[in-house]
């Protein structure tokens, strides 16, 4: 099958790879042009035969609504857009709407597997019309995993992003249990090999899983994590996630809970815990500890107020 992809970073230019070794002809294009088929949008729909069909593969939001517009304009009437980023399934709804006034067929494609998947495969969970889906299942086969698992045509347009989007709400809460586990193993004076016991869980244990398999390679490279600074940022979709629970009355406590805890670790000195401190100081005569940090020269702890 032919395929046109827009936007070859590591997952893109990974997937375009895995499509190419597949026997898929692609036709990629990206801003850089060291990376790039053609030289702009409008070559590469030139260079695709009819009924054709684009893989947008760009940042969600801004990126890609410019993206979907810009190919609702060169596409013709029978091709179809695939936006298999990261976009809010909200958004999908709204460029599924777009297109089919012009005819074109619209499937969203939630992607996982990072950069592991030119190597093993890419879960995909899509969303969008029957007939659309079917048309681009051998593309869909290449890109998954061999065997019956890592595709799913989830519903209609917009299901394929809402599902993994509560994916990486999952994935939140399991590393951030992982986290809060390896600080509790590591604070305990009578463990004395935490790495080793956090490899010895990959077999046998019920909480084995690639991402435990990941978290020993990072443990192997660096067994007591010195080169990492405790700082989680966040793609969005845990947010999406926290939202669309609110939107349906359905209790998220694990999931908000860890999404929570990466704002945490971007507060280099959290003002919500100095008002814990000040307000321990005020009823309970607590000692705090001065702004210069405890491991500061010239540090102290300011006693209680009587």
């Amino acid at each position: 099958m032919e395929l046109g992809i827009i936007g070859l970073g590591k997952m893109g230019g990974n997937m375009a790879e895995r499509l190419r070794r597949g026997g898929h002809t692609v036709v990629g294009y990206d801003h850089d042009p060291k990376v790039s088929d053609v030289a702009s949008l409008e070559e590469l729909i030139e260079r695709l035969p009819a009924p054709r069909a684009v893989w947008v593969m760009v940042p969600a939001g801004k990126p890609t609504h410019e993206t979907v517009h810009r190919l609702g304009e060169l596409l013709s009437a029978g091709d179809i857009v695939v936006d298999g980023g990261n976009s809010h399934y909200v958004d999908d709804q709204k460029h599924g709407a777009e297109l089919a006034e012009k005819g074109i067929g619209f499937v969203d494609c939630g992607v996982s597997g990072g950069v592991w998947g030119l190597q093993n495969g890419y879960a995909l969970m899509v969303g969008g019309a029957d007939e659309d889906v079917k048309r681009l299942m051998p593309i869909f086969e290449t890109l998954k995993p061999e065997g019956e698992f890592g595709f799913v045509h989830s519903g209609k347009i917009g299901a394929g992003h809402f599902v993994k989007m509560v994916h990486n709400g999952i994935e939140y809460a399991m590393m951030q249990a992982f986290g809060e586990g390896y600080e509790l193993i590591e604070a305990a004076d009578i463990v004395t090999d935490v790495p080793g016991t956090f490899h010895s869980w990959q077999e046998g244990t019920v909480i084995r899983s690639w991402l435990l398999d990941l978290m020993n390679r990072a443990l192997a490279d660096d067994p007591e994590l010195a080169d990492i600074r405790g700082y989680a940022n966040d793609s969005g979709e845990g947010r999406w996630t926290v939202q669309a629970a609110v939107d349906h009355a359905v209790p998220l406590p694990a999931i908000t809970a860890s999404l929570f805890a990466r704002f945490a670790s971007r507060q280099d000195d959290s003002p919500a815990m100095k008002i814990v401190a000040a307000l321990r100081n005020q009823f309970g005569g607590h000692a705090v500890e001065s702004a210069k940090g405890a491991d500061s020269p010239g540090a102290d702890v300011i006693p209680p107020k009587l």
